[in-house]
């Protein structure tokens, strides 16, 4: 009852006076009271007056000094203590639109407005932020009624300057927008590229870009418009779900996983959201896998994984391509020459630039000591990727490989692949040895081929059972060569037949003891 009394008292004291003084005689104290009540309330408006004004002008030298954040929290504070004050929301606008947070600008410049509906400055301002908006009709209503408040001559410029701007760009939209009715869509994105110039922050007029874009199929430019538009509009379901869509076509499955996410995170229950975000998982789950398996050695595992990706996603061709590029890799560093040189020529034939298959390519042609092959492929490579220090060892690998093998070659002395184990070595060299002992022959003159062939034999043995020396001549050294090794002349398997007397080709184990005879 006493706080009623007063907020009457406060807000109509000159009737209280008239009704106490003419129904209360004697009860003159009232006016008296009713007199302090309107001394205490102007004291306590002067004491809010004071500390806005305080407010308003530290804010005004924050932010002057850069310091945006502690501004703000001063005009917010002179907001909430005069809400009526049209100064204290125009200086929180401005913070707002250094901050680069324009939606928030805007109602505080509406509010200016309808506070004080001549503040012109406040006006153009808000013209300006509805034209970036694409709010063509709002924003010349704002233009044509700063020229009839009797701008200042700056003022009247700006707002004549921006008249023609919009006028300009509600052409340019009737143009786009008749473009894309009739199938133009180069037409269309050529208007777009001049509006979203001036509206950027027209996110319907991006979503069209974008759909302009994947109709000319360049869908990371459509994927650019409409992550743009995804934060201009709230809840913009429809922009997450079209570019993880995108990404999905591009072959990139994370990206596609991490944006569809974003959709249900906006709607758990949106119906195509779902469906693709189970198929994407789905998808990501079986590569992430193989990958692993890819780290792990286990290729084999990696390819049975990939060939189930084609299957999960036989629709899109990317992940076919991707899926083959990987399973031709994992039989390239399987030692499986054969299906890599396979599979990486579907892949080839899809994608003849592709570095990857072309550099496992070569890996496996090597193997193959398909050596002109593998250079071919190298340089390729190459060719597109200059600086790949793997292409450029490969290739310099081949073409020593390849002169190597014009003059001495151990894995074709013995008949073992170039992945050959120590075992396969040991076995090829104890058959060969045994076939070509010069003690098997009786004719000098097949004697003497004897000699020379079971020579070089047992140097391939020598080399290629000893890691050091094998990997030495992997890489296109010959060990046993001495121009290789000293850059001289020579007979490059010096060694003669004297030097391999009482050698015995089957002391690794074998079961055979040979004696040597000669004359």
């Amino acid at each position: 009852m006493c706080l009623s009394w007063h907020l009457l008292a406060a807000n109509h004291s000159d009737i209280l006076v008239n009704f106490y003084s003419k129904t209360c005689n004697g009860l003159l104290i009232m006016f008296f009271i009713v007199k302090e009540i309107r001394t205490a309330l102007t004291s306590a408006e002067c004491g809010v007056n004071a500390d806005v004004e305080k407010h308003l002008e530290l804010g005004k030298k924050l932010l002057a000094a850069g310091q945006l954040a502690d501004a703000l929290s001063q005009f917010h504070a002179a907001v909430d203590g005069d809400p009526d004050n049209y100064v204290a929301y125009y200086r929180r606008a401005t913070a707002f639109l250094a901050m680069g947070k324009s939606k928030a600008a805007l109602p505080d410049l509406t509010k200016v407005i309808e506070l004080k509906m001549d503040f012109t400055a406040a006006r153009l301002q808000r013209g300006h932020l509805l034209l970036k908006q694409g709010k063509l009709d709002e924003a010349e209503d704002d233009f044509k009624k700063v020229l009839k408040s009797n701008p200042s001559e700056n003022e009247e410029k700006e707002a004549q300057s921006q008249l023609i701007k919009s006028d300009e760009m509600q052409r340019l939209r009737s143009q786009a927008l008749d473009a894309f009715e009739n199938s133009d869509y180069i037409a269309a994105i050529t208007s777009l590229d001049k509006i979203l110039e001036v509206c950027v922050w027209d996110a319907d007029l991006r979503e069209l870009r974008a759909e302009c874009f994947i109709k000319e199929g360049e869908p990371r430019k459509a994927i650019s418009d409409l992550k743009a538009a995804s934060k201009l509009k709230n809840d913009n379901t429809e922009a997450f779900y079209k570019i993880s869509t995108l990404y999905y076509q591009l072959g990139d499955h994370e990206l596609s996983l991490s944006e569809v996410r974003e959709c249900l995170k906006l709607d758990q229950d949106h119906k195509r959201c779902f469906a693709h975000y189970k198929q994407v998982k789905k998808l990501n789950k079986l590569i992430e896998s193989a990958e692993e398996l890819i780290r792990d050695g286990r290729y084999t595992d990696a390819t049975s994984k990939y060939e189930s990706v084609m299957k999960t996603e036989p629709s899109v061709s990317e992940y076919t391509i991707r899926s083959k590029e990987r399973i031709c890799h994992c039989f390239s560093k399987d030692e499986k020459p054969v299906e890599a040189i396979r599979v990486c020529s579907e892949v080839l034939q899809m994608e003849p630039d592709n570095v990857n298959a072309l550099k496992d390519r070569a890996e496996a042609y090597l193997i193959e000591e398909m050596y002109d092959e593998a250079i071919q492929d190298y340089e390729t490579a190459q060719e597109h990727n200059e600086n790949d220090q793997q292409i450029r060892e490969g290739l310099e690998k081949a073409q020593r490989l390849l002169k190597q093998s014009q003059k001495r070659d151990y894995y074709k002395i013995l008949g073992v692949k170039r992945n050959a184990k120590k075992q396969e070595i040991i076995k090829a060299y104890r058959k060969l040895a045994m076939q070509w002992h010069p003690d098997n022959f009786q004719n000098e003159e097949e004697k003497k081929k004897a000699e020379k062939k079971f020579i070089d034999i047992a140097a391939a043995k020598e080399v290629l059972s000893d890691p050091e020396m094998r990997k030495k001549f992997d890489d296109g050294e010959d060990p046993l060569d001495a121009e290789s090794q000293q850059g001289g002349g020579g007979n490059p398997f010096h060694r003669s037949w004297n030097s391999w007397q009482g050698f015995n080709p089957f002391s690794s184990g074998g079961p055979f003891r040979f004696k040597f005879h000669f004359n």
